[in-house]
């Protein structure tokens, strides 16, 4: 339990940075390049996606043989750098330089899910990965904050600098306080990469497959939404980047509640299949609604569905997906999901933004929706009760 609360307070300083600077980035783009340039607000986010797809599957492969622990430590030490590189931007290619080698450095999430399902029972999985979700939906709650205020107070290189030097903290943190949670021998996983991802593809039906699937859906309509809530923000209620991070102190609040508070309770009375299901339907009906409000307190009645889906729906799927794989590659396992969760993120914001700016601001969400409701029709296909765990097939290539 210890490493659990070790390893949370590493995810919440980790999340705090990226929170200081991921809301600015549109008001940042446009400020470096003019109003013209809003449509490359999608694919500056989508290069994080990328680079943490590229990534996200070598990073679990190299912890199943190595360890979890370095590979976190090398992760933080990239983002902090690429924190650095954001502060100091003068043009948008550094913007986009910044947001490959965070991704990099992003693509460590598996093997932090790998590490708290090393670090629990089984049947409190959902629960430890709730944890670590509220842990870092409280970095997404306080940094939006800390990165107006530093803008407001230090200008437009603040929020970056304050975002490296919290995550240099972070390293020196980790370094001395967290231990290794991998057990025994270590040694390469039995199937490649390749095969692993190839697996997912070619029988998409298969349970785990099936969870990746739902996994990587909700993924993709939460990046389009994501891509643009700030420019709707800002469309509809005139936020700018002194005030748009109220905006997602209040989504990281709510976010903190359910997965903290709410998630391990509902996991224990309804399993964490039925509470999947509940995540999904919650996260349509929130991005349906979202675009309707035309004042700030209706969209403050709205925006709690979506928080709350996603803290049901994701902490449920990535619970019943680790039950599923084998010890020996449950990183490699992680990184599969999240590389192709990272593929959807990729997705996401390359249609959404150009579809707000061409088509209508409302547009991206009731799109993002009908994508959600493709999540729901799978998860309603995964059967209600504690899966069994599938041994890895042969390495194949």
């Amino acid at each position: 339990m210890r490493q659990l609360w070790v390893l949370m307070a590493t995810a919440f300083v980790d999340m705090l940075g990226f929170a200081i600077v991921f809301p600015l980035l549109p008001f940042y783009t446009v400020r470096l390049g003019g109003e013209g340039m809003a449509w490359v607000v999608g694919p500056l986010v989508a290069s994080y996606s990328v680079a943490q797809l590229a990534s996200s599957t070598l990073w679990g492969r190299l912890s199943d043989r190595w360890g979890r622990r370095p590979v976190l430590l090398t992760g933080l030490v990239m983002s902090c750098t690429a924190f650095l590189v954001f502060g100091l931007a003068d043009s948008v290619w550094l913007l986009l330089a910044s947001r490959v080698v965070q991704g990099i450095g992003g693509g460590t999430t598996g093997v932090i899910q790998a590490y708290v399902t090393e670090s629990v029972e089984p049947s409190q999985r959902a629960r430890g990965l709730g944890w670590i979700s509220a842990a870092t939906s409280a970095g997404v709650m306080i940094g939006p904050a800390i990165g107006s205020l530093a803008f407001s107070r230090l200008g437009p290189a603040g929020p970056g600098i304050v975002a490296a030097l919290v995550c240099l903290l972070n390293v020196a943190f980790a370094w001395r306080y967290l231990p290794e949670s991998k057990r025994g021998a270590r040694v390469a996983p039995k199937r490649s990469i390749r095969a692993a991802l190839w697996h997912v593809l070619h029988h998409p039906g298969e349970p785990a497959a099936q969870l990746v699937w739902i996994y990587a859906v909700g993924m993709g309509a939460f990046a389009a939404m994501s891509a643009t809530v700030g420019l709707w923000m800002r469309h509809r209620f005139g936020l700018d980047e002194e005030t748009i991070g109220l905006v997602f102190v209040y989504i990281g609040a709510l976010a903190v509640v359910m997965r903290a508070l709410v998630l391990g309770w509902m996991v224990d009375r309804l399993g964490e299949t039925r509470v999947m299901r509940l995540g999904a339907l919650g996260f349509v009906l929130g991005l349906a609604l979202f675009p309707l409000p035309s004042t700030i307190l209706g969209a403050a009645l709205v925006i709690p569905l979506i928080p709350i889906g996603q803290a049901l729906l994701f902490p449920s799927v990535t619970a019943l997906t680790s039950h599923r794989a084998d010890p020996g590659e449950l990183g490699q396992v992680m990184g599969v999901q999240h590389a192709f969760g990272g593929m959807a993120r990729v997705i996401g914001p390359l249609w959404a933004t150009p579809v707000f700016q061409l088509l209508a601001p409302q547009d991206p969400f009731w799109i993002a929706a009908g994508i959600m409701a493709l999540t729901c029709v799978l998860a309603f296909r995964v059967p209600v009760g504690e899966p069994q765990r599938r041994a890895a097939p042969a390495a194949a290539d």
